[in-house]
C-alpha cells in the first residue's frame, strides 16, 4: 500500500524537465525586473547610511519604484559595475568619477556627500608625522580621492614621490583590517573603518576636512537618466534619500543602530564612538573639488 501511495504522488509531482524550465522562467523573471528597477551601487561607508535608512525604514515609495541598493566592498568594482552599465547610479568619490568620465563614460553627479577620509598610521610603527612616512608602505586606492590624498600627504611631507610605498588595497574592510593586524604602516580610511583605527589608538596624520577637500558624490549615468521611467525612479530615490537625510540628523545615527549592525557589521561600541556626522540633501558638488580631481588625474 506504502508503494502505492509513493508511486502516485511521484506520478503527480513535476518532472526534472518541468523543473529546470520553471526555474529558467523564475530566472529569467528576476532578471526581467532587476534590468527594469533602478539599481544602485553602495559600500559599507558612512556615506551610504541614508540610503540604507531609507532602504530598511521604507522611504523609498515603491508603489512608484523599484529601487534596489546592490552591496560592493571595493569602490574600483562598484565603478565598474557603473561604467559597464550594470548599474545605474552608485556611490563614489569626484576623483573616480572624473576618471570614470575620462575613460568616455558619461556621469551626472546627483549629491554631494559627507565622505571624507583619514590618513591613519599603524601606531607599532611609531609613525606621528607626515614626514616620517619615508620608506614606508601606505595603503589606497588607484585612481581616487585616497590616492590623491596619499600624494597630497607626500608632497606637503616635503618627500620624493617614490620614497613612499603606495600599495593598492580595493576592499575598504580588508585595509582596515590589515592595520589591526599589522601588516601596513599607513592607509587612507573613510568611516567608519577610521573610527575602528582610532579606537585602537593608531594615529590620525591627515584629515581631508582639514584640508577643505570634499570628494564624496552619488553619480548616475547620463544617459539612462534621459528616460522617462528611469526620471520617475530617480526622484523617488532622491525623496526618500533627503528624507532619511532628515531623520537621521534629527534622531541622530545612534537611533539607527540595527542598520548600521546590519550593512556596517560594527558593535555598539563602535557605534557609539562613530564622530557625529551631518547630512545634506542632495545637492551639486562644489566646481573647486572637480577642478582639484581634474588638475591631479593629469
Amino acid at each position: 500500500m506504502l508503494l502505492v501511495a509513493t508511486a502516485v504522488l511521484t506520478g503527480c509531482g513535476p518532472s526534472y524537465d518541468e523543473m529546470k524550465k520553471q526555474t529558467r522562467a523564475e530566472q529569467e523573471k528576476l532578471r526581467r525586473e532587476d534590468s527594469l528597477a533602478l539599481k544602485i551601487g553602495v559600500m559599507p561607508t558612512l556615506d551610504c547610511l541614508p540610503m540604507y535608512v531609507a532602504e530598511d525604514y521604507n522611504m523609498y515609495d515603491s508603489t512608484k519604484a523599484d529601487i534596489r541598493l546592490k552591496p560592493f566592498k571595493a569602490q574600483i568594482d562598484c565603478d565598474a559595475a557603473l561604467a559597464n552599465g550594470k548599474l545605474e547610479g552608485c556611490i563614489t568619490d569626484i576623483v573616480r568619477g572624473q576618471y570614470i568620465k575620462s575613460k568616455g563614460v558619461a556621469l551626472d553627479y546627483v549629491a554631494a556627500t559627507n565622505a571624507y577620509w583619514q590618513i591613519i598610521s599603524n601606531r607599532t610603527a611609531r609613525i606621528r608625522r607626515l614626514k616620517q612616512l619615508n620608506d614606508k608602505m601606505i595603503a589606497m586606492a588607484r585612481y581616487s580621492a585616497t590616492a590623491l590624498l596619499a600624494d597630497y600627504a607626500v608632497d606637503s611631507a616635503k618627500l620624493k614621490q617614490e620614497e613612499v610605498f603606495k600599495i593598492q588595497i580595493n576592499d575598504v574592510d580588508l585595509r582596515l583590517q590589515m592595520l589591526l593586524n599589522n601588516e601596513m604602516d599607513a592607509m587612507v580610511l573613510p568611516e567608519p573603518q577610521a573610527t575602528r583605527a582610532r579606537m585602537y589608538k593608531h594615529p590620525v596624520l591627515l584629515d581631508s576636512r582639514d584640508k577643505d577637500m570634499h570628494f564624496g558624490v552619488i553619480a548616475f549615468r547620463s544617459n539612462d537618466m534621459k528616460d522617462k521611467r528611469r526620471q520617475q525612479q530617480f526622484k523617488v530615490f532622491i525623496d526618500g534619500y533627503n528624507a532619511a537625510c532628515d531623520s537621521i540628523n534629527k534622531n541622530g545615527m545612534a537611533h539607527y543602530s540595527s542598520t548600521l549592525k546590519k550593512h556596517y557589521k560594527i558593535d555598539d561600541k563602535t557605534i557609539k564612538a562613530l564622530p557625529k556626522m551631518k547630512f545634506k540633501h542632495a545637492e551639486a558638488p562644489r566646481q573647486k573639488d572637480i577642478d582639484t580631481a581634474d588638475k591631479w588625474l593629469k
